[in-house]
């Protein structure tokens, strides 16, 4: 390909800026971590206590809890959930003398409440949140925010009225392998984009939502008649409860729980509102269990330009029957090279050229590979990766960290409500693609469908 004036310029900035990267071609080939600092703001005085209730005290709320109480000045206060065994294992964990509840509503009238966890199964996302916040809550709510795209603006309207913070729960977008991302494509480092893919895979029951089933679940011990007040009415049914994402009623499939992800990290790193064009494949390939919605899943996006990026393609996968590894990645590839993101890494890979001064990193390597023999020889890939530092406490903390800044200096976060939705509608729409087998249009301007 062409060496252009802007990929040369972006070359020898990023050598300048990144040291001695990496010298001939076996170091091509391994390329030198290259290490990031960024100062963390990290503070806690008498003011600053933040009281927290928690809704939801399975897995992810438990998580999301522990990651909370890392941050200085946080403290657990009252805990929600609908089953008996989740409360005496929050006493347990946080302490015997936090209010506990099966009702949501006591738990945002109490006064030494300042923020929530939301980690409800999906269903009560909305209602949840408008409810914390007209109560003078702070709210951070797990992914995806909404369960249909109907409830969005609802979310949205109560977050501006409140004017407290709303973050919703796509850890991975402050990471800091999404933020050297953002930082790499500003400063044109793979030229124009024009397709990008993500992938998520799993190959364990838990993993693809098998959890385990409490031998004491029953009636008794689950306020089952709560859980389905805003759904379809059934009879108990512990699979449901327990294993919440397998049914469309109380879920939104892996669209819903792992698309959203992608699409957090990508709009993040990108500044894009959301694609206008939804399509999606798919079906229940192996976990043949009762559950209502596919382990594979495939999904297309039409991108048109948007004032950070031109217009491209997006495709995603998940996949719930991987017998190799559990995996996830985040590809961008325009003119010029690609970059592989997580979120604790990002891969940058450049385009081969046979124009010495545009071999990245080759040195007197690039040299001896000029034609001197008739046959070619084999070249490695321009590649520098970035890596986060050793103690680097993770994306998890840092998203935290944004929102109980947020709270405490009474602002707004990237992840907020407006944010959430167009991270989460499209991966809904995903699944009004895949069950309704249509193409769907959508306005990322005006969160609408066409």
């Amino acid at each position: 390909m062409p060496t252009t004036p802007s990929r040369r310029k972006f070359i020898r900035q990023a050598a300048f800026a990144t040291g001695t990267l990496a010298m001939g071609a076996s170091a091509a080939a391994s390329p030198v971590p290259i290490t990031l600092e960024r100062a963390r703001k990290e503070y806690f005085g008498p003011n600053d206590q933040v009281n927290l209730g928690v809704i939801g005290a399975g897995g992810m709320g438990v998580e999301d809890t522990k990651t909370a109480l890392r941050i200085p000045g946080v403290k657990v206060t009252a805990v929600c959930d609908l089953y008996d065994g989740r409360i005496e294992a929050a006493k347990d964990i946080w302490g015997k003398n936090i209010f506990t509840t099966r009702d949501y509503r006591e738990l945002l009238a109490r006064p030494d409440v300042d923020a929530v966890i939301i980690a409800t199964p999906d269903h009560w996302h909305r209602e949840i949140s408008v409810a914390a916040m007209e109560a003078g809550k702070a709210a951070y709510c797990e992914k995806p925010m909404v369960h249909s795209i109907e409830e969005g603006p609802a979310v949205i309207a109560a977050a501006k009225k409140s004017g407290k913070t709303y973050q919703v729960g796509s850890q991975g977008l402050s990471s800091l392998g999404n933020e050297k991302a953002r930082e790499l494509f500003r400063a044109g480092a793979i030229g124009q984009l024009v397709y990008a893919e993500g992938y998520w895979a799993r190959n364990s029951p838990t993993g693809a939502w098998q959890y385990p089933i409490p031998k004491d679940a029953s009636a008794k011990t689950v306020d089952w008649e709560r859980f389905v007040s805003n759904t379809t009415k059934r009879d108990f049914d512990p699979l449901r409860f327990f294993r919440w994402r397998n049914y469309r009623d109380y879920g939104t499939g892996v669209a819903g729980d792992l698309f959203v992800h992608l699409f957090s990290s990508s709009h993040y790193i990108l500044d894009s509102i959301g694609p206008q064009q939804i399509i999606s494949t798919g079906g229940l390939r192996y976990w043949k269990d009762g559950r209502e919605v596919p382990d594979v899943l495939l999904g297309m996006f039409d991108y048109a330009e948007q004032p950070g990026h031109p217009a491209f393609n997006l495709s995603l996968r998940v996949n719930f029957v991987d017998g190799t590894s559990d995996s996830t990645y985040l590809r961008l590839v325009g003119s010029e090279g690609s970059m592989d993101v997580n979120w604790n890494d990002v891969y940058l890979r450049k385009n081969l050229s046979s124009d010495p001064m545009d071999a990245f990193s080759m040195g007197k390597a690039s040299e001896d590979m000029v034609s001197k023999t008739k046959r070619k020889v084999m070249m490695p890939r321009d590649q520098v990766t970035w890596s986060a530092e050793n103690g680097y406490k993770g994306a998890h903390y840092d998203h935290f960290q944004h929102f109980f800044d947020g709270v405490r200096e009474g602002k707004s976060v990237v992840e907020d409500a407006t944010f959430g939705y167009r991270a989460a509608a499209p991966a809904l729409l995903c699944n009004d693609s895949y069950f309704e087998k249509k193409v769907v249009n959508w306005d990322p301007e005006t969160m609408k469908l066409m």
